[in-house]
């Protein structure tokens, strides 16, 4: 995939890959009150190209990127669009779709928990299965979305089988919220895991999109089973 992005009318995106990776590697030793396991994380982090740009470039978390090469791919974070982002924690991706789509757009981040504001997003805290979510979001949008955006992902259970079932409730739910509140045309992203469930809920994405495409962009960890289910052309119910 190319690192330079597509270009928007009035200038170019930054690169959605972070440059200079061939710097020291940094070992951590383990030492008391830290395991083995969490040296490696740490150790992961400290190396993780992703991470070191999120923090230069100011971004909540190395899931900008993310989105970012989503949007290199299929072109969705358009100049002035309405854009809703489930489960938005910590913001990365509102910062991202804020970044290219300019001061026109509005981006509303939904959440269960409380995220610190983020400069051209309207930050919305509630479960969005409410019965009144979707005219919250609409009243907070000024009309119907034209993307609807979900990372969401449910704690992990050490069980791939479980994990993967509790992730594509999570997608199945996103999908009945964006029903409800795309307009037509419009375009929906979810994480998935790859798995056997995933097939069913694919069917069921076909007869809501014109177009349903799975994309895991190079941000995402090799030894991640994630990918994301990339739907455009919202069918008009």
């Amino acid at each position: 995939m190319s690192t330079s992005g597509k270009s928007n009318k009035g200038g170019s995106r930054p690169s959605s890959n972070p440059s200079g990776r061939g710097g020291l590697k940094v070992r951590v030793k383990t030492a008391r009150g830290r395991s083995n396991s969490s040296a490696r994380w740490l150790q992961r982090q400290l190396n993780d190209p992703y991470v070191q740009e999120a923090k230069k470039r100011g971004y909540r978390g190395r899931a900008a990127f993310k989105i970012a090469q989503i949007d290199d791919k299929f072109n969705l974070l358009k100049k002035n669009s309405r854009i809703v982002d489930l489960g938005c924690a910590p913001g990365g991706w509102c910062q991202v779709a804020v970044e290219r789509c300019g001061p026109g757009a509005r981006i509303v981040g939904f959440d269960l928990q409380e995220v610190e504001p983020i400069a051209g997003v309207i930050l919305l805290q509630g479960d969005f299965m409410e019965d009144d979510a979707p005219a919250r979001l609409k009243e907070a949008l000024n009309g119907p979305a034209d993307l609807v955006l979900s990372d969401m992902a449910a704690a992990a259970s050490g069980h791939p089988q479980t994990d993967h079932l509790k992730i594509m409730g999570l997608v199945e739910t996103a999908l009945m919220f964006a029903d409800e509140v795309l307009v037509p045309g419009g375009s929906f992203v979810a994480k998935v895991l790859q798995g056997g469930a995933q097939s069913e809920l694919l069917k069921l994405v076909k007869t809501k999109f014109k177009s349903v495409k799975h994309f895991k962009p190079d941000s995402s960890r090799k030894d991640s089973s994630e990918m994301f289910m990339v739907a455009t052309g919202f069918k008009e119910n």
